[in-house]
């Protein structure tokens, strides 16, 4: 399976004048004045939950943002619960089902979403009532029903497979991982986790957190506050719930040195590098503002950042290389960093710190400075213009005790940020041995980067940000291993005894099911093959054939949605001859196949042969557990030029069909696509007519 993602990017920038305009001199930015904000109108009910108003008659709509106050908890094994639980949020209610909600809400034509948090809405003036009729339900009388937890859950699972070969979410997981320990915003979703989560455990999370107390309801739009008072009054005037819960998440740790930590990502041939690390700030702290220039300045401000215009304007390590703040009440950190080739892999590391070095040490220059600020005025300027962003600033300065004055002296307080106070940032929060390295790529680069850790060690980690056991050498043989897989699915106990049962197979059929969250029709996968090594199989769904292959032994061809029909190359074909059979294994020494047993791995949990097989087009791993020997995951890696391609499938259900063990049940990823499914037939012997592929 072939699977393309595009993505499109476009940025128009015009500007017009009327005056002649020496454009070698940057301008200087005008004076910053107050900025004249109306005020927000706050009140609060009875039973804790405080309201903010924010009156704009422009057009006739309004939003409502229910924002709950409790701190995040550590989840432990059930890491991942809050995020189940607000994916379960909208599934129904008591007196509706999900399909009901949805139909009611589409009708008026509002917007409802929620997370596990918060509750949004947004309608028109005319669906106040009927909307917030919907919210309040699902507010007070969630449901949570086992058929949607069913689904969510698989939709999860979906999503853990397609982690496992996605470079991004790798190093997002590691990163979080890393820099906050014991701590929620280090906890990562696994398998075992999301396994682990029953529906009482929803029901729970959503009983202790969505509670009025602490929260904050902020309406906007074509409303006055007597009407939002009367409102609020009427559908969540008698809400009730527990006080809400606290946390101690201060103190995060830095590193007495530099740390480098790799996850692997077998045939990578770019590796994504971030260097990061928790910094002691929360919202509304006298520094952010100049803390923020200097993110800026550093990495964090578009195409004119010392980043970009050291690894990718001189250097041409990567296509970007940017810096990210994040300020958040419960843990802030920096991160910078983007995707590199592996061979400068070592550089853009040292070339980033190098950055980081001299921020610190230098002085930024006027220029750097004024285009910052002419920059952070102008988003806040555009910010004005959605009434949203009023209500917004009322919570922040509640939420986080900020001056009243705040924003309206926002803009003065970046005009009148200096040089001297940038430097003094950096060498506050900014410490180019405190770092987080995080690097996911190919093995290939681990060499190079051992010497950016104080230590010179790697701590290596899996795709969902935990320590991984280093693979540990087989006991027994490649042609062992093979030998014991063989007698396993053939049910034999000699080679011979295998030659003459599986002599006696003449043809072969597979049916599987297939379902994909992110397909909404069901699909049916149907594999042939015909001794002693023609081949063939489709993948359709409603009438509509999708792919394709086909293989004689001599000739055969792909085909798909995408390019059409294109014949098998001669690489391909040789591929092909020497992976036939229904046990290809069983040929290899014959076949000169070029393979090696790599060591011992422990895959979710069960300890794993990890045969590495190398042909003229790909690499693929296969992974045998070591008890049963049964082959229970393959990840194969297609190299194109610079795009690698990796592809993964995991089987399970093992079952005997005509003396010989097959699995039912089998679940693919490439990239964010995954489909699972299970065998609905499997056929030894029967007639097999390939008309249609021969066509």
């Amino acid at each position: 399976m072939k699977f393309l993602v595009h993505s499109l990017f476009i940025l128009f920038v015009s500007t017009s004048f009327f005056a002649q305009v020496d454009r070698s001199i940057m301008p200087k930015p005008g004076k910053a004045s107050i900025i004249n904000i109306n005020e927000s109108q706050v009140f609060t009910l009875a039973n804790g939950l405080t309201v903010i108003v924010s009156e704009n008659h422009k057009i006739p709509k309004v939003s409502f943002d229910l924002r709950m106050g409790s701190d995040p908890q550590l989840e432990g094994d059930l890491a991942g619960l809050s995020d189940l639980a607000g994916s379960m949020l909208l599934s129904g209610t008591k007196s509706r089902s999900k399909d009901q909600l949805d139909n009611e809400i589409d009708y008026i034509g509002a917007n409802l979403n929620a997370d596990k948090n918060s509750i949004f809405l947004s309608c028109l003036t005319k669906h106040i009532d009927k909307g917030l009729e919907l919210m309040s339900d699902v507010l007070r009388n969630a449901s949570f029903p086992q058929s949607e937890f069913d689904r969510i859950k698989k939709q999860n699972e979906s999503a853990l497979l397609s982690t496992k070969s996605d470079a991004a979410s790798m190093a997002k997981n590691a990163t979080v991982k890393i820099n906050f320990p014991a701590h929620p915003f280090g906890e990562v979703m696994t398998e075992a986790s999301l396994n682990a989560i029953k529906l009482i455990d929803i029901e729970k999370y959503f009983k202790t957190n969505f509670t009025p107390k602490g929260a904050y309801l902020s309406i906007v739009g074509d409303i006055t506050k007597a009407e939002a008072e009367k409102l609020a009054n009427n559908y969540f005037g008698s809400w009730s719930g527990p006080e809400v819960t606290q946390a101690d998440l201060t103190g995060r740790n830095k590193n007495a040195g530099n740390r480098v930590i790799f996850v692997n990502k077998p045939g990578a041939v770019q590796s994504v590098i971030y260097l990061s690390f928790p910094i002691d700030i929360k919202p509304g702290d006298n520094n952010q503002i100049p803390l923020t220039v200097l993110n800026g300045i550093f990495g964090g401000g578009g195409f004119g950042t010392r980043l970009m215009h050291n690894l990718r304007e001189d250097k041409a390590f990567t296509y970007g290389c940017y810096s990210r703040l994040n300020i958040t009440e419960n843990g802030s950190w920096l991160s910078a960093g983007g995707n590199f080739r592996n061979a400068v892999s070592d550089s853009a590391i040292a070339e980033i710190l190098k950055e980081l070095n001299i921020i610190t040490t230098e002085l930024v220059t006027d220029d750097e400075l004024n285009l910052i600020k002419s920059s952070m005025n102008g988003d806040f300027s555009r910010s004005l213009e959605s009434p949203q962003t009023i209500a917004r600033f009322a919570y922040n300065i509640i939420k986080y005790n900020l001056d009243p004055t705040y924003y309206k002296t926002y803009l003065q307080r970046i005009e009148a940020i200096t040089k001297e106070e940038v430097q003094q940032m950096a060498k506050k929060y900014f410490n180019v041995n405190n770092c987080n390295i995080i690097v996911v790529g190919n093995e290939e680069v681990v060499d190079k980067i051992k010497k950016f850790d104080a230590d010179g060690k790697i701590e290596i980690l899996d795709a969902f940000g935990d320590y991984k056991l280093q693979i540990s050498p087989s006991d027994i043989s490649k042609e062992e291993l093979i030998e014991r897989y063989l007698s396993v699915v053939t049910v034999t106990k000699s080679a011979k005894e295998r030659a003459k049962k599986l002599k006696k197979v003449k043809t072969f059929i597979r049916i599987t099911d297939l379902s994909s969250p992110t397909i909404p029709i069901p699909l049916k996968r149907t594999e042939y093959w015909i001794a002693p090594m023609t081949e063939a199989s489709k993948m359709e769904g409603q009438g509509m054939v999708f792919q394709s292959s086909y293989f004689d032994g001599s000739n055969g061809f792909e085909s798909n949605m995408q390019t059409g029909k294109k014949a098998l190359s001669s690489e391909e074909i040789i591929v092909k001859k020497k992976s036939t059979g229904l046990f290809p294994e069983m040929y290899f020494a014959k076949n000169g196949v070029n393979y090696e047993v790599l060591g011992i791995e422990n895959v979710d949990g069960k300890d794993c042969y990890v045969m590495k097989v190398t042909d003229e087009t790909e690499e693929n791993f296969a992974y045998f557990e070591k008890d049963t020997y049964l082959k229970v995951k393959t990840i194969s890696i297609q190299k194109k030029g610079e795009e690698v391609q990796e592809a993964s499938s995991i089987f399970s259900d093992f079952k005997e069909v005509n003396g010989l063990l097959f699995p039912h049940a089998i679940s693919f990823s490439a990239g964010p696509m995954t489909i699972s499914g299970k065998a609905s037939k499997i056929a030894i012997n029967e007639k097999i007519d390939l008309k249609e592929f021969q066509d």
